[in-house]
């Protein structure tokens, strides 16, 4: 039997077109180049950050991280856990220099903490970037110390944006972006960058088991963390004193209290002599509404509950009993352990 196979459309003899891998030369280039500068720009500002202390031999008893230096006199953002607790904090950079430093502020809310270099000035930095600008399927770079080997870079695209993961504190972390970069224990506080080399999120998390999903903290929640963390310390948050969980909204109440949402936050726990407990809640009311935004679930609470409700007198309803409600609250701020 004759195999024709080998010879191309062109007829017998005729030598099958040869493979021209030169065809993809010029987009192979452009995304290697792509890399490489973001590479080259935001690389020297990303930092090794060790946690704890050092043994006689000089090797390290605590944890390992990332971070990135986003002003030259050495503020430098992170993971608030990897920081942890922690008193005794070193960074070293891409040079193999290095310098304590301290912490300045941790937010384990949205799982950031600031840092800042001790004796460094003029050093490598990155700007932080408008992360509202992403597009899914964006080309972004996300750099750091997976598994203690440093300088690590790794490509992938924005998968999803404005997702909501949970914190380490219990609060959700709002506007996270999914990423296909390759990301691994040590990755944690390096930066996620944009083919522009600005730093468009900080890497968080990894879901176990599953490849190619994984987080970063967007820039502008980093930036507003940055922000008051220099200001105050810490974040500001208002606090009314409840804690309850997601709940259905019975059909029957809803349509007797002319209201349209189906789940409702279900407050099970009222603090003594809280805002809460001055208002007249009570444990199984269920928050519909608060200052004209509607509850549709205890994470909706906690979103409502910002620095600008502070001090205010908020209208709040709740269903109580089937029946409609309307209480006035006044948050305070929260308690925040200060580092």
């Amino acid at each position: 039997m004759l195999d024709f196979t080998q010879y191309g459309a062109g007829g017998l003899g005729s030598p099958a077109p040869a493979a021209t891998p030169d065809s993809d030369q010029p987009l192979l280039d452009a995304y290697s180049n792509a890399v490489i500068g973001v590479t080259e720009r935001v690389g020297p500002a990303v930092v090794r950050v060790e946690t704890g202390a050092q043994t006689p031999a000089g090797r390290t008893r605590g944890g390992l991280g990332s971070g990135i230096v986003i002003s030259p006199d050495g503020l430098v953002l992170t993971n608030s856990h990897v920081v942890g607790s922690s008193k005794q904090i070193r960074l070293q950079d891409i040079e193999g220099i290095v310098t304590d430093a301290r912490v300045l502020g941790v937010d384990p809310d949205t799982d950031l903490a600031l840092l800042r270099a001790d004796g460094a000035r003029d050093l490598h930095y990155a700007s932080l970037g408008n992360s509202r600008n992403l597009r899914r399927g964006q080309l972004v770079v996300a750099i750091g110390n997976p598994l203690g080997f440093e300088s690590t870079v790794t490509a992938g695209v924005v998968s999803a944006l404005g997702r909501s993961i949970r914190s380490v504190s219990g609060r959700t972390i709002e506007d996270v972006i999914q990423t296909d970069a390759a990301l691994n224990p040590g990755n944690s506080g390096g930066p996620l960058v944009s083919s522009a080399g600005e730093v468009i999120g900080i890497n968080t998390a990894i879901i176990s088991g599953a490849q190619g999903i994984c987080f970063a903290v967007a820039s502008n929640t980093a930036q507003f963390v940055l922000s008051e963390i220099i200001r105050h310390g810490y974040v500001r948050r208002a606090y009314i004193g409840v804690s309850g969980q997601t709940a259905p909204v019975p059909r029957r109440h809803a349509v007797l209290a002319n209201v349209e949402n189906k789940m409702g936050a279900l407050l099970a726990q009222i603090e003594p002599n809280g805002p809460a407990s001055r208002a007249g809640i009570l444990p199984g009311d269920v928050v519909i509404s608060l200052d004209g935004v509607a509850i549709h679930g205890v994470d909706d609470l906690i979103r409502v509950l910002d620095r600008d409700r502070i001090g205010r007198t908020l209208k709040m309803d709740v269903l109580r009993l089937g029946r409609l409600r309307e209480i006035d609250i006044h948050p305070v701020e929260r308690k925040t352990v200060k580092s």
